[in-house]
């Protein structure tokens, strides 16, 4: 049956063979599919995630606050393979009900604080810590404004242009078409945002930056969804100033490396749980060890 013939039925019934690439992830009810209790590390805070833009705005956070000195801020990141439904397990979804990466545990004080959504961790991390969040009313207002549309956007990149243009078992031109016209004017946005401001919410570094590059500066440099050319990113000139700064960041090169289990194995860091892993427990670092047993 062609697009053009489809015609919904009265009832919606989940037909898990039309699930494509994310057939085993997804599905219409939540809660657990298996007991499986969650590690726990040495550190105050226990991260479970993924190296997806979401998972990285939470790591590139860590790294930021340990590189300012706040050493509360260590922490044990655990690796969630989302493709072998371990967001299913008990124990995860206990610290995050919607089954989504990533999720935090802080068992910095007497009763453990669960807190889901990376952008509720974000500005979480940022009061724990005092820090990357603006204290006065209008800079904070601003900041947590850019904060906001970075989460209310990302369906519009990540679950519909990204979905339709790259993971879909179906190009649809309707679909990537309604979803590459409103990404571009997210990309105007953002471009004529930064033609006045160094960053995001003005002249400061804050979580809005950490929350958004992950997403439309991986789009611009060209490895989320290799859509660059279909999408000229090149025209976006500004974007694309912030987007390096914020990449040559050393917190931000480390960040990225958390929870990565795809490209050079330089760059894949499983599980972080010192600072010193950087150096001795990336995955060419593990390979090496094992070739020479």
């Amino acid at each position: 049956m062609s697009t053009a013939d489809y015609e919904p039925p009265k009832v919606w019934t989940w037909n898990k063979d039309n699930g494509g690439r994310f057939a085993n992830i997804n599905r219409p009810i939540s809660g657990p599919t298996h007991d499986k209790d969650l590690p726990v590390g040495q550190h105050p805070l226990q991260l479970y995630s993924l190296a997806t833009p979401n998972g990285v705005k939470v790591t590139v956070m860590l790294e930021e606050l340990l590189a300012l000195g706040h050493s509360g801020a260590e922490y044990d990141a655990w690796l969630i393979r989302i493709g072998d439904g371990e967001q299913f397990g008990s124990g995860f979804v206990s610290v995050n009900p919607n089954s989504k990466i990533p999720a935090l545990l802080d068992r910095s004080g007497a009763k453990p604080i669960r807190v889901f959504e990376s952008g509720a961790i974000l500005q979480y991390l940022a009061e724990k810590f005092g820090a990357f969040l603006p204290t006065e009313a209008g800079a904070r207002a601003e900041c947590l404004s850019w904060l906001f549309w970075q989460m209310g956007s990302a369906p519009y990149l990540g679950g519909g242009f990204g979905h339709f243009y790259a993971y879909a078992p179906s190009k649809f031109e309707y679909a990537i078409d309604r979803f590459a016209m409103e990404v571009k004017r997210q990309l105007d946005v953002l471009d004529k945002q930064l033609a006045d401001n160094e960053y995001i919410a003005g002249s400061e570094y804050t979580i809005a930056d950490m929350a958004i590059w992950p997403w439309y500066g991986g789009l611009v440099k060209g490895w989320l969804y290799e859509a660059g050319e279909f999408l000229s990113v090149q025209d976006y000139r500004h974007v694309q100033r912030w987007a390096d700064a914020i990449g040559e960041r050393p917190a931000v090169r480390r960040g990225r490396k958390v929870n990565r289990v795809f490209g050079e194995p330089a760059d894949q860091l499983h599980e972080r749980h010192a600072a010193s892993d950087f150096d001795t427990r990336t995955q060419d670092k593990l390979v090496e060890s094992a070739d020479k047993l």
